[in-house]
């Protein structure tokens, strides 16, 4: 090994551990910033959708996709639909849920537990029903009231779905009472199939129009869609409904389906969230959400949903700020993860940089202290031999094997090449006190 290799291993040695503190202090601190702030969401995370067939099971498989790009995985909790996912919410077995507006009475602690990544889609109230069954009360085999229902065998979904509590409130509206109808509480997907077979003749449930059951009732021959011809009345009723129009063909241009505009109610369905769940997350999500229902619909137009305004529940900060302001600059250039942990963390560097630059400023004093202390500590050495024999306390002879011994040792001394000359100073010194030495 060369003089220079090893000068250069020495001066490397005595950098660190001259700085080794300092080093050692930033990364303690960035550990801890780490462990409080928990900059990086978990790997896992349960979305509570709905009942199979329905578009809150096709939205989750949809969100489900968008997030395993970032690394997330979307486990998708099956439920009877809102007021359930509601629940799920409550007990924590849920960390998102999708709720729909106006199918449940909201607890104080909701606003203190729950939060809203806004608005994602219009459910329409859809009341399907077998022509052939409404020609009993109906000559023209159409209808337009709730009253026309009596009678008639109507299905209005489970209770966990939150529609027979919406249901509730416009038959009161409309003097009349459920005992007063041929009600059954069958979930969506085995209420379906007895409609088809004949044995409900009137099909009640709020879905987005995504919904492959919704897509395949509007197609089905036999199978009307009531209108609302009062749809504007309902809503300046109810503030939680909105009048919507189904258009003309939009379903299908070429055949025409529906022949005619279909004027219904429709509630908001939002995207809940359980207070404590990682920023990061709800970030993902309402930014997944922007590309999910940020697209025209039959019921809305580009860029009307998701939506931050008229929800029943605080908007969480992470997504308000996604869906109102522009991309972060970071995520637009690095993967998200890493952009996450440099917005989260970012104070925390600031202040490391801010505190460790003054303390930055101490290293070069420590290494210099530390290399020339190696030189000076001898000097103490041979002070006292130097006082010693100037007092007569030591013969000539020891003073001469004191100094012997003392620049044996200092012959042992290494430092870097920039403090040679305080190295060579200190035996040139010890050389001159061996001068004094009577008979030297």
């Amino acid at each position: 090994m060369s003089q220079a290799f090893r000068n250069s291993l020495l001066s490397l040695r005595d950098m660190i551990v001259s700085a080794g503190p300092l080093a050692l202090l930033p990364v303690l601190l960035l550990a801890l910033a780490y462990w409080w702030l928990q900059p990086t969401p978990p790997k896992t995370v349960v979305l509570a959708t709905g009942p199979a067939q329905s578009a809150y099971e096709e939205f989750g498989k949809r969100y489900q996709q968008a997030l395993a790009v970032e690394g997330i995985t979307v486990q998708l909790l099956p439920s009877e639909g809102s007021l359930t996912n509601l629940q799920l919410l409550r007990e924590g077995h849920a960390d998102l849920a999708f709720v729909q507006g106006g199918t449940a009475v909201l607890q104080p602690e909701d606003r203190e537990q729950l939060r809203s990544l806004g608005s994602l889609f219009v459910e329409p109230l859809w009341l399907f029903y077998r022509e052939k069954a409404a020609r009993r009360v109906s000559p023209s085999g159409r209808l337009d009231a709730l009253p026309q229902l009596q009678g008639l065998r109507v299905n209005v979904g489970s209770a966990g779905s939150g529609v027979p509590t919406l249901i509730d409130k416009l038959l009161e509206a409309n003097h009349l009472d459920t005992q007063a109808l041929n009600v059954s509480r069958l979930e969506q997907t085995p209420a379906t199939v007895a409609f088809l077979a004949g044995d409900i003749d009137v099909l009640v449930f709020a879905s987005a129009p995504e919904s492959p059951m919704v897509q395949m009732l509007l197609q089905t021959p036999g199978v009307r869609l009531m209108d609302f011809p009062q749809n504007e009345a309902y809503g300046r009723r109810f503030p939680f409904l909105t009048p919507v129009t189904l258009p003309r063909g939009v379903v299908d241009l070429a055949t025409n389906v529906p022949p005619a505009d279909v004027r219904l109610v429709a509630s908001t369905t939002a995207l809940l969230a359980r207070e404590g769940t990682h920023p990061a997350l709800l970030q993902l999500f309402a930014q997944s959400a922007q590309g999910l229902h940020g697209g025209a619909g039959w019921f809305n137009r580009a860029r009307e949903f998701p939506g931050t305004r008229n929800n029943e529940l605080p908007i969480a900060p992470e997504a308000d700020r996604a869906i109102n302001e522009p991309v972060p600059l970071l995520q637009r250039y690095l993967p998200f993860w890493l952009a996450n942990l440099i917005e989260r963390m970012w104070l925390v560097l600031g202040i490391l940089i801010a505190v460790m630059l003054p303390l930055s400023r101490v290293v070069p004093p420590l290494y210099q202290f530390r290399v020339r202390s190696r030189v000076f500590r001898w000097y103490g050495r041979l002070r006292s031999v130097e006082d010693d024999m100037a007092a007569g306390r030591m013969p000539a002879s020891a003073a001469i094997e004191a100094l012997d011994a003392l620049d044996a040792q200092v012959l042992k001394v290494s430092v870097p090449l920039a403090y040679a000359d305080e190295l060579y100073a200190l035996r040139n010194h010890i050389q001159l006190v061996r001068k004094k030495v009577p008979d030297a």
